[in-house]
């Protein structure tokens, strides 16, 4: 890893910055919590500083109140400008009104409803301008400048830097005990710049880690070419850490003094999310995640047991409509759910057998629909305890002549293939489209497929399981004629709540 330059007397006058930070006027001491299930899976006390419950559900209100605290009467009446699309634009606007101060926020033109409204709450003037958060700041910049105003940088600036490295104290104050790692979320860097200077200038031996994800690697980029490098482009669902270029200063702190940077997946992240709120009851934004996942990631990579680590929730400024992504990503980023392409050959009994050697594993998700005469390909999820499972399963289902693709990694697969799995079939008569209500209980499935005489054909398949006590069941299932009564009686003795659909207009239409 490149190391920036950062002499011994940079370093204490930050220190100094830090200490003398002023945050508190509008700032909580968050606290820093045991995360009691995760720990119990890593065999690691997993230390969770929470700051997502700040009072804008953000730790960028450290940096913003600090900054505009320490300007001077004069230049803080006039009033600051700020860009941001999302917590740092909340962190201003919080801070100004405390100051009853002017503020102007430049939010992108996309930026979403709930995001501007919420900074308009807080009483500053939302500005719309350009497509992306570059775009916005350099308007923000301009506008300060031809306007005299004092302009709040999200990340590169001193003393934001030092009220984020308020945390660092914090949690070196509250563990009282071994510390071996603290892990932060990086984006612009202020935060990570902030804890490593706290850390490593008091406690040298505690290990501080940044975490980016894979798809915006902006300071693991800049350290590695020893400079600040524009990215291309970068995901955002880590939206709070979509930064195309690490800051200057931020990139000057984080080389010298972060231990290493480590890149995590989105699913790792949406994994992340679900540990949080199965220890907590918080839902966290991705990048509020972020040091949860890499955390994980480094313990396993490292083999680590019996250590102590904390890790920064900086975020919970989640959109609503994100969850339902979440929840699907989050078993595959913990290797708990394999998704796999079994094709198999079209004949009576064949999918009987498939589940039968799925085994005692929950069936998270079926989707079939009947191509040809020859066979079908089945997209199926299911429980598993990790991916050695997988690999032993889909060896089982090669043995038994099944042929087997693994997409549990495959974008592609996860993002689209399985919601296209089906489609019309001109050439199957005599097929009824039935909805059902299966109980979800061990067992549910296979009570269904054994119940069901070989005489009728299994033509459409589509399961998810939502989590809920009902699952939601779409079947295709060609009915002959002098068949009907047989089929009732399947229906009454199965006794699952079902509608038929056969008829409905969309099901002819796509179906």
């Amino acid at each position: 890893m490149t190391r920036a330059q950062l002499t011994p007397a940079d370093h204490d006058a930050y220190l100094q910055r830090i200490l003398t930070a002023r945050v508190y006027d509008v700032a909580l001491e968050t606290p820093l919590e045991l995360a009691p299930r995760l720990s119990a899976r890593l065999g690691s006390d997993v230390l969770l500083k929470r700051e997502d419950l700040q009072p804008v559900f953000s730790f960028k209100i450290r940096g913003a109140y600090n900054k505009i605290a320490q300007l001077p009467d004069a230049v803080r009446t006039r009033g600051v400008v700020a860009a941001s699309a999302g917590n740092h634009a909340q962190g201003v606007a919080f801070s100004a009104r405390h100051f009853g101060c002017p503020a102007r926020i430049v939010m992108p033109l996309a930026t979403p409803r709930i995001k501007r409204t919420a900074v308009s709450a807080l009483g500053a003037e939302v500005l719309l301008h350009g497509d992306t958060f570059q775009e916005s700041n350099a308007h923000a910049v301009r506008l300060a400048e031809s306007l005299g105003l004092a302009f709040v940088h999200p990340h590169d600036d001193a003393d934001v830097i030092a009220g984020q490295g308020t945390i660092a104290a914090e949690i070196l104050r509250q563990r009282r005990g071994p510390l071996d790692a603290i892990f932060v979320p990086i984006g612009g860097g202020g935060l990570a710049a902030g804890v490593a200077l706290y850390a490593k200038r008091l406690y040298p031996h505690v290990r501080v880690i940044g975490v980016e994800p894979d798809d915006a690697p902006t300071m693991h980029a800049a350290i590695a070419a020893g400079r600040p490098v524009d990215l291309a482009d970068v995901g955002r669902f880590c939206d709070g850490a979509a930064v195309t270029r690490a800051g200057a200063e931020c990139h000057r702190v984080c080389a010298a003094l972060l231990d290493e940077v480590i890149l995590v997946h989105t699913d790792a992240v949406c994994a992340a999310i679900k540990d949080v709120f199965e220890d907590t009851r918080s839902i966290l934004e991705p990048s509020g995640a972020l040091a949860v996942a890499g955390a994980k990631a480094y313990c396993a990579r490292e083999g680590w047991r019996g250590r102590t680590l904390a890790a920064v929730t900086s975020g919970a400024n989640l959109d609503f409509d994100r969850l339902r992504f979440v929840a699907e990503r989050a078993e595959v980023g913990e290797q708990r759910e394999a998704q796999l392409a079994v094709t198999i050959p079209e004949r009576a009994g064949a999918f009987l057998a498939l589940h039968r050697l799925l085994g005692e594993r929950s069936v998270t998700e079926l989707n079939y629909r009947r191509s040809d005469a020859q066979r079908a390909h089945v997209f199926v999820g299911v429980s598993v305890a990790d991916r050695a499972e997988t690999r032993e399963l889909c060896v089982a289902l090669e043995h038994a002549d099944f042929r087997v693709l693994d997409l549990t990694e495959s974008e592609l697969a996860k993002n689209h293939l399985k919601h296209l799995v089906g489609g019309r079939n001109a050439g199957l008569a005599h097929e009824r489209v039935l909805r059902f209500s299966f109980p979800e209980r061990p067992g549910a499935l296979r009570r269904f497929l054994e119940h069901l005489s070989p005489t009728f054909d299994i033509s459409l398949f589509h399961y998810r399981n939502q989590g809920g006590d009902v699952g939601r069941v779409l079947a295709g299932i060609r009915v002959p004629p002098d068949q009907e009564t047989t089929f009732e009686k399947f229906l009454a003795a199965l006794d699952y709540p079902h509608v038929d659909e056969t008829r409905d207009p969309a099901c002819r239409l796509f179906l």
